[in-house]
């Protein structure tokens, strides 16, 4: 059985970023939709965005599996889309459904797959999901994570794995 952990449902980071209609390519079971995740390092820096898109904050490498998608289908493809990069190789992390993990199209539960991720290829900003893409070190990440800027899920992946404390 797959454990259910609840976070807080809000973002520190102030936002005019606007929610979604459902999307129709989502894959969604009831009340939940899945979600895969990729920490992706270098070195000792670990690949962040300053997402664009609702829910606002930093985050690292994330996207829901589409109908008819496997998580390492759905992992590639949002590497590839967000970041430009291939993936050489992937392990399993954690697989948790989280419940105050609100999205841009208002669900608040998502069944999640978040990978360890060996990638290559030239880094590309995705300018309309992403203000930024940059790899940041512990400490960097912990400035943000101080300042509430982190989005809440990523702050508790981070918590989790002690990269922020």
């Amino acid at each position: 059985m797959t454990k259910t952990i609840k976070i807080k449902l809000y973002s520190k980071v102030k936002s005019n970023l606007n929610k979604l209609k459902i999307d129709p390519k989502d894959k969604v079971s009831k009340d939940k939709h899945f979600s895969v995740g990729a920490l992706i390092k270098n070195k000792d820096k670990y690949l962040v965005i300053n997402r664009n898109l609702y829910p606002p904050g930093y985050a690292g490498i994330a996207g829901h599996v589409n109908k008819r998608e496997t998580q390492e289908k759905a992992l590639i493809r949002e590497v590839k889309e967000e970041t430009n990069y291939n993936i050489l190789s992937k392990e399993l992390l954690f697989h948790e459904i989280i419940e105050g993990n609100e999205c841009r199209t208002g669900f608040k539960k998502h069944e999640w797959y978040l990978y360890w991720c060996k990638c290559n290829g030239k880094l590309k900003l995705l300018k309309r999901e992403e203000k930024s893409i940059k790899y940041l070190t512990q400490k960097q990440i912990n400035k943000i994570y101080k300042k509430g800027k982190l989005e809440p899920v990523w702050e508790y992946w981070f918590k989790k794995l002690k990269l922020i404390k």
